[in-house]
């Protein structure tokens, strides 16, 4: 009988990595999961913040760990924090043994991945979980900056074998900087449905809204704050709860105590699992997503962790990602308005205390078990990058799952 074959080794490059928690590292981990059942996996990514939860081993999974610089709140968030990683990331890669090379945002990183890639003649894949100029551009970064970025955006996306997107709103704005949309595998968002589930632990006592994750230019989740002050005194038991962070964190806190004093917390960040709590307790979970920023394509992915608990989500937006939110049943999506958000406060604590939203928590659990598990989003990943490492792959087929489209899940007859 012949030998085995070796198996693929697949080569992750990414500065966000559980325990991390975002998003990045929750999509990152997963497809790490994914592709362990077939191929070995071997991750570059930084050293974890301080405030991160303990590291967890996965079986299959290498993980080197690099210092890197962070920013106050923790992220590496910047140009000076970006080179800290992507520098010394070219010596840590182009020494090492791989099949196919997977990088996560920022471009830099990127292209650090592609130009190693290149120099070993390996495939590369590049995870467009959305289009970093486009952040760039938003923040007010001069127009040199801006350019800059979309060369390098450019580049990594034309040397790309496989481009992993988030959304058919991503691959409209892939398609505007030239990428052909041919190599490009929508993979859809989502969230760790065994974690984020409607049983379990949930916080108790008076009632109270709750937003988890980054607090940036991209949310503006001032708003919320205003609102909130604005019914705040017909509500006295009534509090807000932010929990992550984020470069608007002081900014808010400030805003609280001169609207709001005392009204308003802010727990920084903790782990999924608290988050979950957390989420399960609240009247109702709160999602920003500034307009005219250019990302008025992005799926806020904290409310499907939301929905995933089964909690009504109150989003505050561009229309895109509100039709999936009212099409779906998932809660109440209107304008980025105080008037609008304040008004949608009182009707989901009216609906929290008739037992309204408890009743549909089932409802909002099963929509996302359906659609928006994590598991499904790393295994449709996995495919795509795997389809590059050709015939050294072990046997065995990862189900690829439709992203779902924003029409609702048809319920069973009762």
């Amino acid at each position: 009988m012949s030998p085995r074959p070796a198996r693929s080794l697949v080569l992750l490059a990414t500065r966000t990595y559980p325990p991390e928690v975002n998003a990045a590292a929750f999509r990152l981990g997963a497809l790490a999961r994914a592709l362990a059942r077939h191929a070995e996996v071997s991750v570059v990514t930084s050293t974890p913040a301080k405030h991160a939860p303990p590291i967890r081993a996965v079986d299959g999974v290498e993980v080197r760990r690099l210092p890197v610089l962070r920013d106050r709140g923790g992220n590496v968030r910047g140009y000076v924090q970006y080179m800290s990683f992507d520098v010394p990331l070219f010596a840590r890669l182009i020494t090492r043994r791989f099949s196919v090379a997977v990088a996560e945002a920022p471009p830099t990183t990127g292209v650090v991945t592609a130009v190693v890639a290149a120099l070993r003649r390996r495939p590369f894949a590049y995870y467009a979980a959305d289009v970093w100029s486009d952040g760039v551009a938003a923040v007010g970064a001069p127009r040199v900056i801006v350019g800059a970025m979309r060369m390098l955006e450019r580049f990594v996306l034309g040397r790309a074998a496989a481009i992993l997107s988030v959304s058919e709103g991503v691959n409209e704005r892939l398609a505007a900087l030239g990428t052909d949309l041919d190599r490009v595998t929508v993979v859809g968002h989502g969230v760790d449905t065994s974690v984020f589930a409607p049983d379990g632990p949930r916080t108790k006592g008076d009632p109270f809204f709750v937003y988890t994750g980054t607090m940036s230019e991209v949310h503006r989740p001032q708003v919320l704050i205003e609102a909130f002050a604005s019914i705040a005194a017909a509500h006295p038991n009534l509090t807000l709860r932010f929990f992550g962070q984020g470069v608007y964190e002081e900014e808010l806190r400030d805003l609280s105590e001169r609207l709001v004093p005392g009204r308003v917390h802010f727990g920084g960040v903790i782990a999924p699992e608290e988050a979950a709590q957390r989420l399960r307790g609240a009247v109702a979970a709160l999602v920003t997503l500034a307009p005219g920023t250019g990302y008025e394509f992005a799926h806020p992915t904290k409310a499907y962790a939301a929905a995933a608990c089964g909690t009504p989500v109150l989003y505050a937006g561009p229309d895109e990602f509100g039709a999936i939110i009212r099409e779906n049943g998932l809660g109440i999506a209107v304008d980025h308005d105080v008037r609008a958000v304040a008004a949608s406060m009182q009707t989901l604590l009216g609906e929290w205390t008739s037992g309204h939203s408890e009743r549909e928590r089932p409802h909002r659990a099963r929509w996302a078990a359906d659609n928006v598990s994590l598991d499904a989003v790393g295994a449709r990943a996995a495919a795509a990058v795997l389809a590059l490492a050709g015939p050294q792959v072990d046997e065995g087929r990862i189900d690829q799952h439709s992203w779902p489209s924003t029409r609702p899940v048809q319920e069973p007859p009762t």
